[in-house]
């Protein structure tokens, strides 16, 4: 490591034992495990979001054999509402590999812990240097960003030969010493001070030696991605009910959107409804990808002639009166949403 290399750490270092975070509920009785399933919950989520999941996960898988001996339904139903659930899915299929293949436990190296399902470079250095204490780089989207304008760095971090230099900045900082501490600063300065707009410069302990902040536009730092137009899709859920009051509901596929979780059988807008159809309004549901316009229809029926899409992948779930907690299984926001509703109004009907 170089002379300015140094400097870098040790001023990144000297503000997090100022301002660091260090109270987030991973950061308490550290363990690969803990900081694992913090790392892949973080993804694409803000830390306010992953907090009571977080805690949630914990108390019911408290160790890795926990979440490799539990059904994916238990997992996926206490990632309802966190998105991005094969993120869910791969945690415990990495859990049960974990077990087959090392022990039971985390591996130390990134080779080994890139062999894991949904564990890349950087989540594979961030388990390396916070939960076993090693040194390891990290290049999350806030490293990205603190590095990127710090260094002027031109081009789409998305493109190979542009995150190889990344990459190659991220490991030259990283000091040998210190490293889970100076991860977490970078992760912090980037969440907190280096953020994508009105950045706070004044403030920042790179300010001095910052290429972006000494260019005059330290926010064109990284480059940003162009944004294209977001396609929309429209489908009807058949909300089937039985003179019980019990709702129908199919597990889909494992892949795919929402894989493996739990939902109302679709159609297309232009399939033909019963005559005894309630219809609730429309409403979007956006996706990092596209749009879903979900339009319910509730749907009554008896209990010796139930039109059924799949029996092999379906069951009828019995709703307790609000506010009961719905049954245990990993269900989409808008699904939960609607079985919501539905507590609601059957409750009133009675």
């Amino acid at each position: 490591m170089t002379s300015s290399n140094a400097e870098f750490a040790t001023r990144v270092l000297d503000w997090f034992d100022c301002h660091g975070r260090k109270d987030l509920p991973w950061q308490q009785a550290v363990t690969p495990y803990r900081v694992w399933v913090s790392e892949i919950m973080l993804q694409q989520t803000q830390v306010a979001t992953v907090i009571p999941y977080f805690e949630r996960f914990m108390q019911r898988f408290p160790t890795l054999m926990d979440l490799a001996q539990a059904p994916l339904d238990d997992v996926l139903h206490l990632w309802t509402g966190l998105g991005y659930y094969a993120r869910g899915r791969n945690l415990h299929k990495a859990a049960r590999l974990a077990v087959s293949e090392y022990g039971g436990a985390l591996p130390e190296t990134v080779d080994d812990l890139c062999t894991l399902p949904g564990i890349g470079r950087s989540t594979a250095g961030a388990i390396r240097s916070l939960g076993h204490g090693l040194p390891a780089a990290i290049l999350d989207g806030n490293v990205k960003r603190v590095l990127a304008r710090h260094e002027a760095l031109a081009g789409d971090p998305a493109k190979a030969d542009v995150l190889k230099q990344f990459w190659a900045v991220a490991e030259a900082f990283t000091p040998l010493q210190r490293t889970d501490n100076y991860n977490q600063a970078m992760m912090d300065l980037g969440a907190t001070l280096c953020t994508r707009s009105k950045p706070a410069c004044a403030i920042c302990p790179l300010q001095d030696s910052c290429k972006g902040l000494h260019s005059g536009n330290p926010t064109q730092f990284p480059q940003k991605k162009r944004k294209s137009a977001v396609p929309e899709k429209s489908v009807r859920f058949l909300i089937r009910l039985n003179e019980q009051g019990q709702v129908w509901l199919e597990q889909r596929p494992a892949v795919g959107i929402w894989g493996g979780l739990w939902g109302f059988p679709e159609q297309t807008l232009d399939a033909p409804l019963a005559n005894a159809v309630e219809q609730w309004p429309a409403f979007w549901h956006v996706f990092s990808h596209f749009r879903l316009h979900i339009h319910p229809a509730i749907e009554r029926v008896s209990q010796d002639k139930t039109p059924v899409v799949n029996e092999a992948s379906g069951q009828w779930v019995t709703l307790a009166p609000p506010p009961a907690a719905l049954p245990a299984l990993g269900l989409p926001t808008p699904v939960q949403q609607l079985l919501q509703r539905l507590q609601a109004q059957l409750e009133s009907e009675k």
